[in-house]
C-alpha cells in the first residue's frame, strides 16, 4: 500500500527515484549530475534506461529507466515497476511526476498505487505500506488519479477474494457497501424477483449451485446529465463449466470470472465519486455455474424477458446466457449507449493475448471511442468484426441461437449470440478474457485478478459526457 505526498521539497534524507532515458541520454528534470556521479554502479548494475528497468545506485539514488520517449504509459509501467521494487523502504521522494508531458502526475500516482498492489488478506504477516513524496504536486491531481487507484483496487480485491467466501449474495451486498457510500442506488434482486423479471439466463446458469443467484442494479442519475451509459458486467462467481465440466486445471482460476462485474461496480462508484454528468444504469448478474442435480443441461433452451430463445449445448459458455439478462434490461432502459464487459471466451485470449482486450461494437464511432479511452487509461484494447455471415454459425435448429459457434472466431460468435439482446441500441462489447488475469507481473499489474477495464469505463464515461 502506498501513501502519497506532496510537500513543497523532498526530504534531503530518504532515497530518491529519478526517471532516465534509455541509452543513458540523461536523466529527465536536472538530475543528471547526480546520475554522472554513479556511473560506476550504473556500470556494475548494467543500467541502461530501458522502459520499467530500476536500479538502486550510490547515495539513496534510484534510477527508473522510461524507454526511448516519455509518455503517460512509460511514466505508469515505469511507476509501476518502481513500486515493486521498494521492498522494505518505508519512504521515498520521486521526481518522475515532473516529467513535462500531460497528465505526469495521475500517470505515476496509478502506476505506483497500482504496482504496490498485494491481495493480502489471507497473509498471516500484514502488507508492507510506503509513503511515496511528490514534491510540488498537485494535491488535486493526485486526489482526482487516487479515485481510479482505490476503483481497480477494489474490483482485484473483489476478484481476488475466494469463491467460497464471495457467495452471490455476499458479493452483492459488498458491492452494494461501495456504491451507496459514493451516493449511487443499488437494488439487489433474489431468487424470487428475478424470476418475477424474467432473467432466465442467471436462473438457469445458477440452477446447480446451492448458492443462489443475485442481480444488482446500481443507478447514477446527476442532475446535470444530458447523456447515460448502461453497463453490463459478467459475474461468474465460480466456473465449474458446470455438466460441461471444465478439467480441474482449468478451473484453478475460474474465481476470476466476474472480472467484468468487479469492473463495473468499481468504475460506476468512483464515476459517482468523481460527479461525472453522465448518467450510469449498471446491471449485474452474479450467479456460480455448478453440476448439481438442477443444473441446465446440454439441449435445454432459454426463453429470456425479451421472447428470444437459446438452445444450450455447452454449459461452460455461459457467460453469454447471464449477459443476455442485463442486456435485455439495458435496451429498456433511456441509455445513449450499452457497454458489455466480460471474460467471455478463449479464443479472445487465443487471438491478442494476455495484455488486449477486444472490443466489437454496431458504431465505428463507439469502438473507436471504447479503444480511446482504453489508451488513456494505459488498458489496450483492439477492434474485432462483427462478422454478420458468421451467423449460420450459431444457427439453432429448434431455438434463435444456440449458445456456442464452434472453434473457429469463437469471440465473433460469441459477440453475435449477445448483439440481438441489445436490440437496435448503440452497444459495444468488451471481452477481456486474457487481461483481466496477469500470471506474472508486468507494468502496474501484480499477479491475480488485474481489474481491467475498470479504468477503462471510467474513462470512456468522462468522455461521454464531455461529448
Amino acid at each position: 500500500m502506498i501513501r502519497f505526498e506532496a510537500p513543497r521539497s523532498r526530504s534531503k534524507s530518504v532515497p530518491h527515484a529519478i526517471p532516465v532515458l534509455s541509452g543513458n541520454e540523461g536523466a529527465i528534470g536536472g538530475y543528471q549530475a547526480a546520475l554522472n556521479r554513479s556511473k560506476a554502479s550504473i556500470a556494475r548494475q548494467g543500467f541502461t534506461g530501458k522502459l520499467s528497468q530500476v536500479a538502486q545506485l550510490d547515495n539513496d539514488l534510484i534510477a527508473v529507466g522510461l524507454g526511448d520517449e516519455a509518455s503517460a504509459d512509460s511514466l505508469r509501467a515505469a511507476a509501476g515497476s518502481l513500486a515493486r521494487s521498494l521492498g522494505k523502504i518505508d519512504r521515498l521522494a520521486t521526481s518522475l511526476h515532473e516529467v513535462q508531458i500531460a497528465g505526469a502526475t495521475a500517470a505515476v500516482v496509478e502506476g505506483l498505487g497500482l504496482g504496490a498492489y498485494h491481495f493480502s488478506s489471507y497473509k498471516s504477516e500484514p502488507d508492507h505500506s510506503h509513503v511515496v513524496e511528490l514534491p510540488g504536486a498537485r494535491q488535486a491531481e493526485i486526489d482526482q488519479a487516487m479515485i481510479g487507484v482505490e476503483a481497480e483496487t477494489f474490483a482485484r480485491d473483489l476478484i481476488n477474494t475466494p469463491a467460497a467466501d464471495k457467495a452471490p449474495a455476499d458479493l452483492a451486498e459488498k458491492i452494494a457497501e461501495r456504491a451507496r457510500s459514493a451516493g449511487v442506488k443499488v437494488e439487489i434482486w433474489d431468487e424470487s424477483r428475478m424470476a418475477s423479471e424474467q432473467l432466465a439466463g442467471t436462473l438457469g446458469v445458477g440452477a446447480g449451485s446451492s448458492r443462489p443467484p443475485r442481480f444488482v442494479r446500481l443507478s447514477y442519475r446527476p442532475s446535470k446529465a444530458s447523456r447515460s451509459l448502461a453497463l453490463v458486467g459478467k459475474g461468474i462467481v465460480f466456473d465449474s463449466g458446470g455438466l460441461s465440466i471444465k478439467p480441474a486445471d482449468a478451473m484453478e482460476t475460474m474465481k476470476t470470472d466476474m472480472s467484468g462485474a468487479a469492473a463495473v461496480a468499481a468504475a460506476t462508484a468512483a464515476i459517482a465519486r468523481r460527479k461525472l454528468r453522465v448518467g450510469i444504469e449498471a446491471y449485474l448478474p452474479l450467479t456460480d455455474n455448478m453440476s448439481g442435480g438442477n443444473a441446465i443441461k446440454p439441449g435445454d433452451v432459454i426463453r429470456y424477458r425479451n421472447g428470444r430463445t437459446i438452445e444450450v449445448l455447452n454449459t461452460d459458455a455461459e457467460g453469454r446466457l447471464v449477459l443476455a439478462d442485463g442486456l435485455i434490461l439495458a435496451a429498456e432502459s433511456d441509455a445513449d449507449l450499452i457497454v458489455d464487459i466480460a471474460t467471455l471466451t478463449g479464443a479472445q485470449r487465443i487471438a491478442l493475448g494476455d495484455r488486449v482486450g477486444a472490443v466489437f461494437g454496431t458504431e465505428r464511432e463507439d469502438t473507436e471511442l471504447a479503444t480511446a479511452a482504453g489508451a488513456m487509461a494505459g488498458e489496450r484494447f483492439w477492434p474485432m468484426p462483427l462478422v454478420a455471415d458468421y451467423d449460420h454459425l450459431i444457427k439453432s435448429e429448434i431455438a434463435d441461437h444456440k449458445n456456442t459457434g464452434g472453434r473457429y472466431g469463437g469471440s465473433i460468435s460469441a459477440a453475435l449470440i449477445l448483439q440481438p439482446f441489445a436490440a437496435d441500441k448503440r452497444w459495444i462489447h468488451l471481452d477481456i478474457a486474457g487481461p483481466a488475469r496477469a500470471e506474472k507481473a508486468y507494468n502496474w499489474f501484480t499477479v491475480g485478478g488485474t481489474g481491467f477495464g475498470t479504468r477503462t469505463l471510467i474513462a470512456l464515461a468522462e468522455a461521454f459526457a464531455d461529448g
